[in-house]
């Protein structure tokens, strides 16, 4: 077919379109008959569709040029094309003009921006299909979408609603969750991989899987440099080519689009098992890096509107991300195209939130300025599509724009950064750390009680992909971080780490024992404290990164999950594993409003807090041991039932300190939940003695 061929236009009903049709939906839509192909570029004058068979293909079989009277309507060129179904593969090229910020190269193979699926190495690892150190602008090497059928048998599957105070987060990565050989899964590193880890997420009583990026991105991009990186391998994926697609190479199947119903197979199974989906998203940059940067998509179809530009005549591009270029998403083209995207992954994949990289991105206009109402941020807020799927903000950037406790939307949860950072310094010791510990304890107050706010902002953790691990946390002082060949000038130099003793590995049992029971106080604490607690995967059972705390370029042992240290470390998961079953049985921990404190006349405060060796109140600055009691009534803690009363011990410091219980009216007694200083005796009965460095958490039944 060439441009001057007759054609007749099809729409999805079998009618024929007198010229062109409703420019929506975006993408390759597959009808009967054909395929409508829609895309959007303002600033080209020419473009043209190519069609291949097989996505090894070096030359399409077909070349379309769109007519821009006719298959152009405003911003959107569209083509109808008979005889394309399921399993095409296809490119664009476009032309234009120079300059003012324009990079149009009619040379240039482009990726359709809504591609639900891409075709290009089919095993992951793959150097074949790479030419290192060049950029690619056609061939073999370039990846292609593919014409998607997206029927699926659902089963009646919807998204799981789990209310964000219930929720258990466990961060995984879809490959580095299964790729060592210790998993014992059939197909390793993909999401049926996953799959066969179901059993394990629900033992451990995991709500809700957020996984990082699995949208389509290329874990061969660092073989294109001429560094000694070049050998190393994007795992993390933070480096979107294709925001609406799955990653391929995260399939068994990686062929004609079989990665979207392999997606799909991997939702419904968590759901059937009670576990909800999240994806963790990169909207702030993409793969295009910055200039002089391989070219995929964005760039070639519209720079100017795409990214945010800067320099004599928009050649290069704002770097708010650290990563060469940052995302125009305050540009109304580019907002609807991230509401589309997660419209898409909402209704079509049945995925039940977001976490959001490096969202403060997301509230910078469209010349960096931070805003104070950015209309992306709240439009995904208030869409109604969107309405029931939790919203997470990574809240700050790599430019220094920092908003934990001020994203700007009362709807988005927060990654809390401050209690990563607080609740390892008090464990570690740090010297006037008690009303900060108590503060972060009780929901982060200080950072979300406004506007009506809850605990339910508050995205606690102790350990994420990005940095070290609880176990390193335990382990090392220093990052380990030559493995990726930046002479350990990259990632983190503040963890808020020690290696209790020593450094790094050692076979000192009195040093092991007090990691041990360290990792126990900082993931203990992260299941009694008020908010939404997240764990990352192998934690439960001490996965190490062996120092690296910025494992983003190791896709080998050091960033893969090895399932031998759930049997080496079978105590402290058994102990993970009851802290969040004690988390899920006492709504008193996940309350929907902060406490006030305050009591009736006759009545016992939401919580009191009581200090060590009968003082009758904590010396905040000074004292490193304190404890609380918590209030279980439903009309505390907005539960549907009572709950029991719950007093939490915390020790961080090196002696033995002793708390009085809490006289309860009844004869109630309180009886031992956990403790983690090795003692089994559960005190006096009106007493406790806690060793040091250590919590314990006992429960007076109201029953």
């Amino acid at each position: 077919m060439n441009k001057n061929e007759t054609r007749t236009d099809t729409g999805r009903d079998g009618r024929a379109w007198p010229g062109v049709s409703a420019p929506l939906p975006f993408g390759a839509q597959a009808g009967e008959g054909g395929t409508w192909f829609r895309i959007f570029s303002r600033h080209a004058k020419r473009v043209w569709l190519l069609l291949f068979r097989e996505a090894a293909d070096e030359k399409p079989y077909a070349e379309i040029e769109f007519d821009g009277e006719r298959d152009r309507l405003g911003d959107v060129w569209q083509r109808f094309v008979p005889g394309v179904g399921a399993g095409t593969h296809y490119v664009y090229r476009m032309d234009g003009p120079s300059g003012d910020g324009n990079a149009f190269d009619p040379r240039q193979w482009l990726l359709d921006p809504y591609a639900l699926a891409v075709a290009g190495s089919e095993r992951w690892g793959d150097e074949e299909a790479v030419r290192p150190g060049e950029k690619i602008r056609s061939g073999r090497g370039f990846p292609k979408g593919v014409v998607v059928d997206g029927s699926f048998d659902w089963e009646g599957d919807r998204r799981m609603r789990v209310p964000m105070e219930d929720a258990v987060i466990y961060e995984a990565s879809v490959r580095g969750y299964t790729a060592h050989a210790s998993s014992g899964v059939a197909a390793k590193g993909t999401y049926r991989g996953l799959i066969g880890k179901i059993p394990h997420l629900q033992a451990m009583g995991v709500t809700t899987l957020e996984l990082l990026p699995m949208q389509e991105f290329d874990e061969m991009e660092l073989l294109r440099e001429n560094g000694a990186r070049r050998g190393l391998r994007n795992f993390w994926g933070y480096s979107t080519q294709a925001f609406f697609a799955p990653n391929g190479r995260f399939a068994a199947e990686n062929r004609n689009g079989a990665q979207v119903r392999e997606f799909k197979e991997l939702v419904k199974a968590m759901h059937k098992a009670g576990i909800e989906v999240i994806l963790d998203i990169v909207f702030n940059h993409t793969a295009e890096g910055g200039p002089g940067a391989q070219t995929y998509s964005f760039r070639g179809i519209d720079n100017q509107v795409y990214y945010m530009l800067e320099g004599e005549g928009g050649k290069g591009y704002k770097n708010y991300t650290g990563c060469g270029n940052t995302v125009n998403c305050n540009h109304p083209v580019v907002r609807d195209f991230i509401v589309d995207c997660l419209r898409y992954w909402a209704t079509e994949m049945h995925v039940d939130g977001f976490r959001f990289d490096l969202a403060t991105i997301l509230t910078r206009g469209r010349n960096g300025e931070p805003l104070a109402n950015p209309p992306v941020v709240e439009q995904i807020a208030d869409d109604p599509v969107l309405r029931g799927v939790k919203l997470i903000a990574e809240a700050w950037d790599a430019a220094g724009l920092y908003q934990v406790g001020s994203f700007p939307n009362p709807r988005w949860s927060e990654w809390n950064g401050k209690f990563r950072d607080d609740i390892r310094e008090f464990w570690r010791g740090t010297p006037g750390m008690l009303g900060t510990f108590a503060t972060r304890l009780c929901g982060s107050p200080d950072l979300y009680a406004k506007d009506g706010q809850g605990p339910r902002k508050t995205v606690n953790y102790i350990a994420s992909h990005d940095g070290f691990t609880t176990a390193d946390i335990t382990a090392y002082g220093k990052k380990r971080n030559l493995a990726n060949c930046e002479d350990n000038r990259d990632g983190d130099n503040d963890n808020r780490s020690d290696g209790c003793g020593k450094e790094g590995p050692t076979k000192d049992a009195a040093v092991l024992a007090r990691r041990e029971r360290r990792r126990k106080n900082l993931l203990g604490t992260l299941m009694l404290s008020q908010g939404v607690p997240m764990l990352l995967g192998g934690d439960e059972f001490a996965r190490t990164q062996q120092g690296n705390n910025n494992a983003y370029c190791q896709d080998n042992a050091i960033s893969w999950v090895d399932w031998r240290f759930a049997k080496r470390h079978a105590e402290l998961e058994t102990f993970v594993r009851e802290a969040i079953a004690f988390r899920r049985a006492h709504p008193a921990l996940r309350r929907r409003s902060f406490f006030s404190g305050h009591a009736a006349p006759g009545e016992q405060p939401d919580i009191r807090w009581v200090a060590a060796d009968g003082a009758p109140m904590p010396d905040w600055h000074r004292d490193v041991a304190v404890a609380c009691r918590i209030d279980g009534r439903k009309a505390l803690t907005g539960a549907a039932e009572d709950d029991d009363d719950l007093f939490l011990a915390f020790n961080a410091g090196k002696d033995e300190a002793a708390f009085e219980l809490p006289v309860e009216a009844k004869g109630r007694k309180w009886r031992l939940a956990f403790r983690t200083d090795g003692r089994k005796e559960e005190g006096s009965g009106t007493s406790v003695r806690l060793g040091g460095e250590s919590l314990a958490a006992y429960v007076c039944p109201r029953g």
